[in-house]
C-alpha cells in the first residue's frame, strides 16, 4: 500500500515537473517572440525543475526496468552466475548513490548554512536543490529493492530494458526463449 502511494506520488510529481518545464517554456517563447518579452526567472526555474525530473528519473527508471545497457554477455550466462552479476552491479550502483548522497548533502548543508538565494528567483537556493540529496537516496532504496528481489531469487539479476525484444514480441516473434522473464518481470 505504502509502496504504490509512493509510486503515485513519484510519477506524479514527474508528471507535474514535464509540464511545468513545457508549460513555462512555451510561455518563455510566446512572450519572447511575440511581445518582445519574457520572464526574468524563466530560465533558472526550467533548470531547476529539469534537475529534480532528471534525480526522481533515475530512481523511476529503476523502478520499472527502463534504464538500457549492454547486457548481451551477462544474458548469456547460466542463472546463478548472472545473480552474482547482478548483485556486483546493485553493490557498484549504491556505492555510486551513497557517495553522490554523501557528497550532494554537504552541498546542500553549505547552501543552507551559508544563506545562498537563487540568482533570479527570491527563494534560498538550498531547498531548490534538495533534488540532489533526495534523488540519490530515492535512488538508493530502489536499488536495494532490486538488490532484495534478485537475493530472494525473484529477479535473475539487475534488468535493463530490453527494446529489440519488445520491437520482435510487438510485431509477433520471439526475441529468445526466455524474454519474458527479462524484459519486464521486476517489481514495479
Amino acid at each position: 500500500m505504502i509502496g504504490r502511494i509512493t509510486a503515485n506520488l513519484e510519477e506524479g510529481l514527474i508528471a507535474i515537473l514535464l509540464a511545468g518545464m513545457t508549460v513555462l517554456t512555451f510561455t518563455q517563447v510566446v512572450l519572447r517572440y511575440i511581445f518582445n518579452s519574457g520572464l526574468l526567472w524563466g530560465l533558472e526555474a526550467t533548470t531547476y525543475m529539469f534537475g529534480w525530473l532528471i534525480l526522481l528519473g533515475i530512481s523511476y527508471g529503476v523502478r520499472v526496468n527502463a534504464h538500457i545497457g549492454v547486457d548481451l554477455a551477462v544474458k548469456s550466462l547460466p542463472p546463478l552466475l548472472r545473480r552474482l552479476v547482478g548483485v556486483i552491479t546493485i553493490a557498484l550502483c549504491l556505492l555510486y548513490a551513497g557517495m553522490m548522497f554523501w557528497g550532494s548533502y554537504y552541498y546542500v548543508e553549505k547552501l543552507e548554512r551559508l544563506g545562498v538565494d537563487a540568482q533570479d528567483i527570491e527563494f534560498p537556493r538550498w531547498i531548490l536543490t534538495l533534488a540532489l540529496p533526495l534523488g540519490f537516496a530515492l535512488l538508493g532504496v530502489r536499488l536495494i529493492q532490486v538488490l532484495i528481489d534478485i537475493l530472494k531469487g525473484r529477479r535473475q539479476g539487475f534488468e535493463l530494458a530490453d527494446e529489440a525484444a519488445d520491437v520482435i514480441k510487438e510485431f509477433g516473434g520471439e526475441a529468445h526463449p526466455d524474454a519474458s522473464s527479462e524484459s519486464g518481470g521486476g517489481a514495479r
